[in-house]
This record gives structure tokens, C-alpha cells and sequence, in this order.
């Protein structure tokens, strides 16, 4: 018997008890979005918390630093202690800082002080690329070369990276290890706590680039005892574009000296004395550096309610329930077509997108835009989906899949160009 797909999508959809959260997204009318791994939609909670900002800002200028509801002043503290559940780590190990790689060269300004044998950093070659730029330009600035002292740890197969291959990589040349937590083309979920104990095993300071999990991932960042890690808050956690980034500095390290320091760091209640030895709170804000972004702030800080209320193992689970569905439909209708899945098929190897791989995956992709479905490209064949807990639903999941399935068959992505757009 044939699987009535588009009846199961909707059984699914009617028992879905994160189906009122939709209602509170601004998704692009007229669209099916899959593109939230890079870019979450506008929620009504974000927008009114951006507009509750914007009219202190207007009635209370300066003073809204400390007589805006919530203040300004302590905004990094408390935005990141919002974000702690999240990734499974106390609350004042958590701080809203910056940018994502402006974190990445603060951590690692923080821990790897190369010296001895111990002088290289350990990677891989399926990480973003942004973060290996920083990390090749923190073995300059420590006099090194990264020819030599940035390991890149290689993937048999293109797509994922193996534990025990890591791990073997982890001797004594190593200061320490700077790793995803979700690849992101792949969409692998790393065993972030084997890695850390392996890694303390042998000496070496850990830390992940959770920027692909946060917010579809239940992370334990501290009882896995990872010691740092850092994430942008705009895909997942719908912060908005350009939206101020997380990191996590594990208690135990409370009391180093932040590798880059400035004056936002400085224990609270002495700010400003204005002093001209710098003194770092003892806490993941020790890492902060200049004023965070009020504007931007606030919105996450709307956007982040949603999560308080749904709670991220519920968000986790049908995560993994929406993934699962596009795996299956891939593997049943779009396999025979020359699709592969290049994501993990075991759930808890995978995070919150599926990566879909084709040879005309780009043009693929500008085809399923055409007919108002938004996914995202990842050179060279990559069609990355994410059906997202929050507000993806079922039937779009199946929607999807039969678009593509129409568009290969009908030949429709013959009718795009294969020259590539600045941004895809």
C-alpha cells in the first residue's frame, strides 16, 4: 500500500503541542521557511520587546541605563543568564557578548598560551571558515605558524567527523581544541562531553563553536565540563540579523585573566570608579568588553521568552521529530532521483537541519525559492532544510519534499543559471 504522506504530515501537525508558538512569528507571507539554521524570523516577542527599547530610549535617553524595565546596564548579565537553560550551564557562567568570532579570539586570547611542547591548536577542516581565520590569526599573534600549529583534523567522508579520529589527534603538541558542536553543512552533533573528558584526559583546555545548536540542541555545557564555548543568537534562537552572540566560560576558570579585556567586564558594582587597573568580574560578563547593543539586545531578549516557554527538551524533541520526517520522505521519494542525505541518521547524532545533497543542488535551491520555499545553499551540492520547533510544521516538511521531488522531475532547475549569488 502506498504511504499517504500528506495524511500523516497532518495527524502529526494536529497532535503537535508546540503548534500555538507558530501564531507568534512574522514568517514571510506566502513562503514555506526553511532558511532559520541561518536566519530565524521575526517573532511578535522580539519585535515588542525591540519596541518597548526604542521607546525608553526616546523617553528616558541616558537614563534608561539604569531606569529602563529592564535596565541596560546589566543587560549582557541578564540576557545571558536567560540563555543558561539553554545550553546546560549555570547562570553566571552564561554572558551576552558581542559577535561570534569577536568571542572565538577573546576565548582563545584567554586559554591557549602555547609553550613547552604544548603550541598548537586542534580543528577540523569541516569547521565555518571564519573560525579557522581566527584561529590561524591567534597562532600568529602567539608567534607561531599555522602551517604547524593549527591541526586540521580530516574527514573520511567530506560530510562528518569521527570522535576517536579527533581524539587520536590529542597529545601532548596540543594547547588546546577549538570544535563544532553541529557541523554546518552536515548538520552533525558532535559527543561534546567524550571529547572534553578526553581532551582533560590529556591535558588540554576544549571549547565549541555552538553557534549551529543553541536553540535546537539540549546542550550540558557544564556538567559535560566543557571549558568555553560561543554561539551567534540569530539562527535558532531568532535574535534577529546581526543579533548580539553568547558565550560560556565554565566556573572553574572564573578567575583567569580575560584574554581581551574591557571596561564592561569590570566587576559590576565598581564600573565606574572608572579605575585604571582593570579588575574583571568573576563570571562569564569578565568577558565582556565594550557596551552591548540595547537595540539588538532587547529583541533577543522578546525572542527568548518563547523558549522559556516552551522548554528546550520540548523544543529538542520535535526537532528531532521534523527531521526525521524529511529524512524518511528523502530517503523514500528523492533518493531514486539523485538525492542523498548527508546528515546523520541517528537522532542523537544530528542537530536541527538535514542536509540534502544533489548536483544541481544550487540551482536546485533557486528553483524551490521560485515556488516560495526558502532553504539555503552550502557549496558544493548542499540543500540545507531546517523545519524548525518553533513554527515549521509537518505539512510544510512534506510540501517541501514534494517540491523538490516535482522540480527534478520536471527538470525546472534547468531553467536558473549556476552562477552562484553573493549571498545564498
Amino acid at each position: 500500500m502506498t504511504r499517504n504522506w500528506s495524511e500523516e504530515a497532518r495527524r502529526r501537525d494536529e497532535a503537535d503541542r508546540l503548534a500555538p508558538f507558530r501564531a507568534r512569528f512574522h514568517v514571510p507571507a506566502g513562503t514555506v521557511y526553511m532558511d532559520g539554521n541561518s536566519l530565524g524570523p521575526a517573532s511578535v516577542d522580539a519585535l515588542e520587546s525591540l519596541e518597548r527599547a526604542a521607546r525608553e530610549w526616546r523617553e528616558l535617553a541616558i537614563g534608561g541605563w539604569l531606569d529602563a524595565r529592564p535596565d541596560w546596564f546589566t543587560y549582557g548579565e541578564r540576557i545571558g543568564a536567560k540563555m543558561a537553560p539553554l545550553v546546560g550551564a549555570e547562570p553566571e557562567e552564561v554572558a551576552l557578548v558581542g559577535s561570534t568570532t569577536a568571542n572565538l579570539h577573546s576565548l582563545v586570547a584567554t586559554f591557549y598560551r602555547p609553550g613547552g611542547t604544548r603550541r598548537k591548536i586542534l580543528a577540523d577542516e569541516l569547521n565555518f571558515p571564519s573560525d579557522l581565520y581566527a584561529l590561524a590569526s591567534q597562532v600568529r599573534l602567539q608567534g607561531g605558524d599555522p602551517a604547524k600549529d593549527l591541526i586540521l583534523a580530516k574527514s573520511a567522508d567530506g560530510r562528518t567527523l569521527d570522535e576517536e579520529a579527533l581524539i587520536s589527534l590529542m597529545d601532548d603538541t596540543v594547547a588546546v581544541a577549538v570544535l563544532p558542536a553541529v557541523l554546518y553543512r552536515s548538520g552533525q552533533l558532535l559527543d561534546l562531553r567524550r571529547l572534553a573528558r578526553a581532551a582533560h584526559e590529556r591535558g588540554i583546555v576544549i571549547g565549541f563553536d555552538c553557534a549551529h545548536s543553541v536553540g535546537s540542541v539540549a546542550h550540558h555545557l557544564h556538567d559535560d565540563d566543557v571549558d568555553f564555548a560561543f554561539w551567534c543568537t540569530y539562527k535558532h534562537l531568532n535574535g534577529g540579523p546581526g543579533s548580539p552572540a553568547g558565550l560560556f566560560v565554565h566556573r572553574r576558570h572564573f578567575q583567569r585573566e580575560p584574554g581581551l579585556a574591557g571596561w564592561f567586564g569590570y566587576v559590576k558594582e565598581r564600573q565606574f570608579d572608572l579605575a585604571l587597573h582593570f579588575e574583571h568580574a568573576p563570571s562569564a560578563s569578565g568577558w565582556q568588553m565594550g557596551s552591548p547593543s540595547i537595540l539588538s539586545a532587547a529583541a533577543l531578549d522578546g525572542a527568548l521568552n518563547l523558549f522559556e516557554e516552551a522548554g528546550i527538551l520540548t523544543v529538542r524533541a520535535k526537532s528531532l521529530e521534523l527531521t526525521s520526517f524529511l529524512i524518511e520522505l528523502a530517503e523514500a521519494r528523492l533518493a531514486p532521483l539523485g538525492f542523498e542525505v548527508g546528515t546523520p541518521l541517528e537522532p542523537d547524532r544530528r542537530g536541527g537541519h538535514v542536509a540534502l545533497e544533489h548536483a544541481e543542488g544550487w540551482r536546485i535551491c533557486r528553483a524551490l525559492k521560485a515556488r516560495g520555499i526558502v532553504p539555503d545553499f552550502r557549496p558544493r551540492r548542499v540543500i540545507r532544510l531546517a523545519p524548525v520547533a518553533l513554527y515549521s510544521t509537518f505539512a510544510e516538511v512534506e510540501h517541501t519534499v514534494s517540491a523538490l521531488e516535482d522540480i527534478v522531475r520536471k527538470r525546472e532547475y534547468e531553467a536558473f543559471s549556476s552562477e552562484r549569488a553573493a549571498v545564498s
